[in-house]
């Protein structure tokens, strides 16, 4: 799904204003207004995305099945909106602000918020409640994983470095309806950020007075979104009714929706045919390609990119030819065809297709910056020959003396089956051995950020529709930085790509630092992510996010 979000930006600086809507009714058919009924439909949706979340907090949250719980109970300023097509692609809308305008710079964003939007608790929503959150968001005493969504706004990054105070962004309430927000240079998927998880607002009065507390109990989660928590039982569920403070609510599909909080994959697909669950996307291995093959499962595009993490920081992975001989004797289009299963499309590079490049390309990114490596079965001979090689002047002919390698995954059955033929593979290949360790969720975590490990099962889905949401993972010091990496070289691409307003001279920066990730052998890319899921032939109305997003809201039982 090719998302050209610098022909928004051009098209926004051209028209300056865009009203969203301004006609009393929401961009997905909901009537406008304080407190209104949710007309009863008497359905009840269940869905299973993964099992109980570590936290539900906009700004500490970093997993997707965590933002998409979180986005159907908040709202921000624009929000990934219904299709006109049943089941397809969301598209940016606006969500609680009614209109924006964009300076003739794009350096300034001026929002004017709905007269009706307000809290689950009736309170109503103000712009001093955004400025809150996006300040939280970028301060470092929150810890966020996302801060650094906020590079582009003015002092952003500074504040999420420690080096100002968070009262210093860019963003302002003139009144409580207005938002402004100043940028250091133009971005084209700013308006994607207006519609990320992170950047929803939250309530200062409950953070101060409860703090991290404020996310684990569905009597202080006060939200804005469509949907609210009713009810969370901790390992088992999350139930989300209709807030009728909500402007849309009328408009809204299932009269309760629970997310079951599970990592069961069998247990999941049997709940699903015996009816009690009508979505999931997490699937027993051996299952899916019979399921896919009976046409039972949809593929849909998703922007991320699955890979194998080398740890930089230590021996013999420091070597890039260590590194570049490991990927180079990894099996693409086996890994694809006979463990995952699931529709992927090998990968020879980081950032996955359908990211536009250069303004005025009919091109996007990948198909720009080409595969670094061949990918044809013929030519895999070859790439393990010159694995052999590499491995060889780095010391280690024949894979003698090389250290067993600890390769550290989380629990789940294509990891285990993914890492078995990774690690069958640098056997016969190049002699070397590995030791597989299986890890609960959060243990895997704590040991990837330990440093404790030779080599991770990683992967990432884009949290907006740019190369940079790649890129910027393997700065320096980088929250999501799974490889330990230090390069000043990269981080200087990165830097001087946040800060060009020329947007080709921008697309060159950026392919400029994937190749520096790249031909430094970093990560090992196995393949680009597919969204596989199930849905109940019964139920209409449900659409999907290229980031990896579900969203059910306006779901219809037929």
């Amino acid at each position: 799904m090719k998302k050209l979000w610098t022909l928004v930006l051009v098209l926004c600086l051209a028209f300056s204003l865009t009203a969203c809507d301004g006609s009393g009714v929401s961009p997905d058919g909901g009537a406008a207004g304080g407190e209104a009924e949710h007309a009863s439909t008497g359905f009840e949706l269940t869905a299973v995305l993964a099992s109980e979340p570590d936290t539900l907090d906009p700004a500490q949250n970093w997993t997707t099945d965590g933002a998409t719980y979180i986005l159907h109970m908040f709202e921000g300023l624009m929000k990934q909106g219904k299709p006109e097509q049943d089941g397809g692609a969301a598209e940016i809308v606006c969500g609680q602000a009614e209109s924006y305008d964009i300076s003739e710079d794009g350096l300034t964003y001026t929002f004017k918020l709905r007269d009706d939007i307000f809290w689950s608790d009736g309170e109503p929503v103000t712009a001093g409640d955004f400025v809150y959150a996006w300040r939280r968001l970028v301060d470092p005493q929150t810890a966020s994983y996302y801060g650094y969504l906020l590079d582009m706004v003015e002092n952003g990054a500074a504040i999420y470095n420690g080096e100002l105070d968070p009262e210093a962004l860019g963003i302002s309430a003139p009144d409580e309806r207005t938002v402004v927000v100043r940028l250091h240079t133009p971005c084209a998927y700013f308006l994607e950020i207006c519609a990320n998880f992170s950047t929803v607002p939250v309530r200062e009065d409950l953070i101060t007075q409860l703090g991290d507390a404020w996310a684990t109990s569905p009597d202080t989660y006060v939200s804005n979104g469509p949907y609210k928590m009713s009810e969370w039982a901790h390992d088992s569920y999350i139930k989300c009714v209709p807030n009728e403070y909500y402007y849309g609510v009328e408009a809204l599909g299932p009269d309760t929706i629970t997310f079951r909080l599970m990592d069961d994959n069998n247990a999941m697909l049997a709940g699903y045919n015996s009816g009690e669950i009508d979505f999931l996307w997490s699937f027993p291995t051996d299952e899916l390609p019979g399921l896919i093959e009976s046409g039972q499962v949809s593929i849909v595009p998703n922007l991320g990119c699955n890979f194998i993490s080398f740890n930089t920081a230590q021996t013999p992975f420091k070597d890039a030819r260590v590194r570049e001989a490991l990927s180079l004797a990894i099996d693409r289009d086996y890994i694809v065809e006979f463990v995952s299963q699931g529709g992927e499309t090998p990968a020879a590079a980081l950032v996955p297709p359908g990211i536009g490049d250069a303004p005025g390309s009919a091109n996007d990114f990948r198909t720009v910056g080409g595969d670094y490596f061949s990918l044809t079965a013929d030519d895999y001979a070859k790439n393990c020959e010159e694995a052999r090689s590499l491995l060889a002047e780095a010391g280690y002919p024949g894979g003698k003396n090389f250290p067993l390698i600890k390769y550290i995954f989380n629990t789940a059955d294509l990891n285990q089956t993914i890492a078995e033929a990774v690690a069958y593979m640098w056997q016969t290949e190049l002699g070397i051995a590995t030791e597989l360790s299986n890890m609960d969720w959060n243990v895997y975590l704590d040991t990837r950020s330990a440093g404790d490990y030779d080599a991770a099962k990683d992967g990432w889905s884009s949290d907006y529709s740019d190369a940079m949401a790649f890129v910027e993972m393997f700065v320096t010091n980088g929250t999501n930085n799974p490889a330990n990496y230090l390069d000043a070289g990269l981080d200087q691409l990165a830097a001087a790509a946040k800060m060009e307003s020329d947007l080709g001279r921008r697309a060159e920066l950026m392919h400029q630092a994937e190749d520096r990730i790249m031909e430094e052998a970093v990560i090992a890319p196995l393949y680009f992510y597919t969204n596989v899921y199930m849905l109940q032939d019964t139920i209409r109305g449900m659409y999907y996010s290229p980031l990896g997003l579900f969203f059910f809201s306006y779901c219809q039982e037929q």
